[in-house]
């Protein structure tokens, strides 16, 4: 079973379904050679291959969906159906190419949401065309989903802005050509029950090359993507390098957040995807006891709860994006889909990597790889605890 055809998908108009046959077609020839194989990558590979991939979805014109039109990018706005179509896609061939678009998007989205004209056009249309690396730095240390919480400071002083503080787990660390960096311009506030208040943080853009910036760690992870952590000491940025209002970067974030928390989950969906197209090939090759795999009622009712899964996990995630694209509220439904999307393809994949039996765990495997690539989107961009309270605090609202 192949991934179903855009024409069955709900939720998608015309542009949505032409996009998506475009992007198969791309990628079954560019990523037909498949990812770097686990153990015999080292960073610098890593590193290499993710640059590769940026330059060619600029190439491709797939890329520029994560861009405006009006600064370089597709389509009039940025659409969240038209992301996720893509990450799904990406995602079903090379986890790395899955990460190598996200972050393009996600790296520039507060530049695309909130930027003021001259900023965008220094940045956007670099990013639509794959001849810059974007990168998103929100968390911190000890402010990971507690967003709230951050420490990292940024000071007017005079025309310029002096950043001080730490970032870390920042996805295109140490390869990016810019980062959007959040920063506390104000104190923060304690309430009396010990959480803090989120204003006060504003948005800015860091280039490696400004002093007092430094990758201070590189960051491996058991699927290989670039990620690191940075340090900000007495790191001087023009003023005119702030997005938005000061004070606006927590809302800013948000808004970015919203845009491509749906898109984590269409990942899921190719990663699980994938993993079930293996499962029915393998269960229909695979003879044992003078039958195939495939024959026993035990393997049928094991690809039913997979393939029922997967489709539950996208209809939640077009439905958000759709949300999210008729601009009405999709905070919650968002963190419906990242959640069952992410948790179910860790299923999915867990079920296909048991009917390989011991070839599912060796390195190399399909299901294997899989296996490692999946278990990141369970946390990245709020774990599922995370998604948890967002949807409990909805439904008391």
């Amino acid at each position: 079973m192949a991934l179903p055809s855009p024409l069955d998908w709900p939720f998608l108009e015309p542009r949505h379904r032409e996009l998506a046959v475009r992007a198969r077609e791309w990628a079954a020839g560019a990523l037909a050679h498949g990812p770097l194989a686990h153990g015999a990558e080292d960073r610098a590979a890593v590193d290499a291959r993710c640059r590769a991939l940026v330059a060619a979805l600029g190439e491709s014109g797939l890329a520029a969906h994560c861009v405006r039109a009006a600064d370089g990018g597709a389509w009039p706005e940025l659409d969240s159906r038209a992301i996720c179509l893509l990450r799904e896609t990406l995602a079903w061939h090379d986890g790395l190419a899955d990460f190598a678009l996200a972050m393009q998007g996600l790296g520039s989205g507060a530049l695309s949401l909130a930027a003021d004209p001259g900023l965008r056009a220094r940045y956007l249309p670099q990013v639509a065309s794959g001849r810059a690396i974007a990168a998103f730095a929100l968390s911190e240390p000890d402010a990971g989903s507690d967003v709230a919480a951050m420490q990292c400071r940024a000071r007017r002083d005079g025309d310029a802005y002096v950043l001080d503080g730490t970032k870390t787990w920042i996805s295109n660390g140490g390869i990016a050509d810019f980062y959007c960096v959040f920063a506390r311009t104000t104190p923060a506030v304690v309430r009396a029950d010990g959480t803090h208040e989120a204003r006060g943080i504003s948005a800015f853009v860091v280039e490696p090359g400004d002093p007092g910036f430094a990758v201070a760690a590189r960051l491996d992870v058991i699927a290989p993507h670039p990620l690191a952590t940075l340090r900000f000491d007495g790191c001087r940025i023009p003023a005119a390098r702030r997005i938005g209002a000061e004070g606006e970067g927590f809302k800013i974030a948000m808004r970015t957040l919203d845009v491509f928390r749906s898109s984590v989950a269409a990942a899921a969906l190719g990663f699980a995807q994938r993993a079930f197209d293996e499962a029915v090939a393998h269960a229909r090759a695979r003879r044992m006891f003078g039958a195939t795999l495939a024959d026993f009622q035990l393997t049928q009712a094991a690809l039913a709860e997979m393939a029922t899964a997967i489709d539950a996990a996208r209809l939640l995630t077009y439905r958000a994006a759709w949300l999210r694209d008729r601009g009405e509220p999709v905070t919650v439904a968002a963190a419906m889909a990242k959640m069952t999307a992410t948790e179910n393809a860790q299923a999915v994949i867990d079920r296909a990597l048991q009917m390989f039996g011991g070839r599912g765990v060796a390195s190399g495997e399909v299901v294997e790889r899989l296996y490692r690539e999946i278990r990141a989107l369970r946390i990245y961009e709020g774990a599922t605890e995370v998604q948890k309270l967002i949807i409990g605090r909805g439904v008391l609202a």
